[in-house]
């Protein structure tokens, strides 16, 4: 059940007690094999929410699907990119999708995009939820707007927000110059009549329909994979003393993480193959955290575009403080985190403390060295004397010169002396821009998620035990253990025990020693390890 500020509230109807869900665990996604293998054509049928800025559309996605999804607040212009949730209603199921305000007659930069963002939504929409602000005077864009949405022949459904009370309802009334036919007076804060403008958009043939049809794949895919799983069960179980091979899982989530401009954006869309994120020079253009799933040689990608991480001190406006709040969540959320690197400016103190989050959280790293193309260029400037001299250069374009080698081994030896702490860490040197070196970033992900998931069998991790020299690890005595055995407890991270003669927090010797050792042992690549002791008895 959803928490119970989250339920809808009906305004006629008696059953006040319908809330609409966010499906659970590993949410079946439209266009991937769970969804459409059984049945052809089963994506699921789009909601698309559009309307000006600050009229509440954020609000009203958030309600919908049960989540804090989308970032809120007074500022207008909050979100830009799309949003896109799988949610329930009255047993329908649907892909809801939370557009930036649209400004129709604005020509700069950001609200241009935002628009051909919303057009996107628009073309694949079966519905269209048009909010508007209950308590503000009819504008001249919001008739443009109308306009504009009439051409896209889509069922369209007026949303007054803003509507607290009954004594408010004949608001909505003023809004019916704009020409749709369903008007509906709600509050999407306080829940009130959201459920009676979902019930009218899935009495819409297409709503409908493909919900049904979407709801029967699902069906036919789940006792496809009950039937494998019982041919399964007839297999031998074995001693139990060999560990099974690394497997992805089925669906991998990949956060993209790094300082704000460092070319998130645009390498997520180099990934998903499609504009899904305004990509601008702006720092801090993406503020929401936009993710798409993309299905390359059977496997799933879930990649997350988060925002620019800044530290609290640059960060002023509260949809800025809120993105890197929510950014870090997302973090949280993943398997694998894209560390993004400037390539031009190398490891600055900031990459630093953003790849610590990822690591203190034991998400698996990839550390992506972007904008690499910048680098070869200038050497060969250099190299042909187009350059600039060095003794013109400021000390601090003489350092920044110095980081541009383009020498991969030399450049990545540097980077790792900034990031001691992910030496586990591959890294990959990319141009997103370019789409050049992006393919690696699927092997490399594929490899990480199974070595995040792989288990070593209790039997080969004590024969493991028995080589180790723990006298090469330098411990004072009153920390010195007795170690009997060692088990591995849990993946993703993988996490190890050790068993002792009495309980104490592991010397850093002992555990940077036995760390190393495993990874000689079993590989564990991308991935930090966790190790924990425990007293016998």
């Amino acid at each position: 059940m959803l928490p119970k500020d989250l339920k809808l509230k009906r305004k006629k109807s008696r059953n006040l007690e319908k809330p609409a869900k966010s499906m659970l665990s590993n949410p079946p996604v439209p266009g991937s094999a769970a969804s459409e293998a059984a049945v052809s054509g089963t994506a699921l049928p789009v909601l698309c929410i559009v309307g000006r800025p600050n009229v509440g559309k954020s609000t009203l996605f958030n309600r919908i699907t049960g989540r804090r999804r989308a970032i809120v607040g007074d500022e207008p212009g909050i979100t830009r990119d799309r949003l896109y949730s799988e949610a329930e209603w009255d047993g329908n199921f649907f892909r809801l999708v939370d557009t930036g305000g649209i400004v129709p007659d604005d020509d700069d930069f950001i609200p241009s995009e935002i628009f051909r963002q919303a057009r996107f939504a628009l073309d694949e929409a079966a519905a269209i939820i048009v909010v508007v602000d209950g308590r503000s005077e009819l504008a001249g864009p919001d008739m443009e707007l109308a306009r504009l949405l009439h051409r896209t022949g889509k069922p369209l459904f007026l949303a007054v927000n803003k509507i607290d009370s009954d004594k408010q309802e004949h608001l909505a009334e003023n809004f019916r110059t704009l020409g749709i036919r369903n008007v509906y007076p709600i509050s999407a804060e306080h829940a009130i009549g959201v459920g009676e403008l979902l019930e009218a958009i899935f009495e819409i043939p297409a709503m409908k329909q493909k919900s049904e049809a979407w709801k029967k794949a699902k069906a036919a895919t789940e006792e496809l994979e009950l039937s494998h799983a019982d041919r399964e069960d007839g297999l031998g179980e074995g001693d139990g003393e060999d560990s099974p091979p690394a497997v992805a899982p089925a669906e991998i989530k990949v956060a993209i993480i790094g300082r704000p401009n460092v070319g998130k954006s645009t390498l997520l869309n180099q990934l998903t193959g499609a504009d899904r994120s305004i990509v601008s020079p702006i720092a801090g253009t993406t503020r929401d955290a936009i993710d798409e799933v993309v299905e390359r040689n059977g496997q799933r990608f879930r990649f997350i575009d988060t925002a620019g991480i800044r530290r609290k001190g640059k960060t002023k406006l509260m949809a800025e403080k809120l993105s890197v709040i929510m950014a870090r969540k997302h973090l949280e959320d993943a398997d694998i985190a894209l560390l993004v690197i400037d390539a031009p400016e190398g490891v600055a103190a900031l990459d630093a403390h953003i790849a610590g989050y990822a690591h203190e959280s034991g998400r698996s790293v990839i550390v992506v060295v972007n904008k690499w193309d910048l680098v070869t260029k200038a050497a060969a400037a250099a190299s042909h004397g187009t350059a600039p001299v060095a003794s013109r250069l400021s000390k601090a374009a003489r350092l920044q010169t110095s980081k541009q080698t383009a020498d991969r081994e030399l450049y990545e030896q540097r980077l790792r002396g900034e990031l001691k702490f992910l030496a586990y860490a591959p890294v990959l040197f990319v141009s997103a821009s370019m789409g050049r070196g992006v393919d690696q970033v699927f092997e490399q992900v594929v490899e990480v998620a199974a070595e995040r998931n792989k288990r070593i069998s209790t039997g080969e991790m004590n024969r493991f035990l028995k080589h180790l020299d723990f006298e090469r690890a330098p411990v004072p005595a009153r920390q010195q253990v007795r170690i009997y055995y060692m088990t591995q407890a849990a993946v993703a991270p993988p996490t190890f025990i050790l068993f002792c003669d009495r309980v104490v927090k592991l010397h850093f010797s002992y555990q940077r020693y036995l760390e190393n050792q495993i990874r000689a042992a079993f590989g564990f690549v991308g991935t930090p390890i966790w190790i924990k002791t425990r007293g016998k008895g």
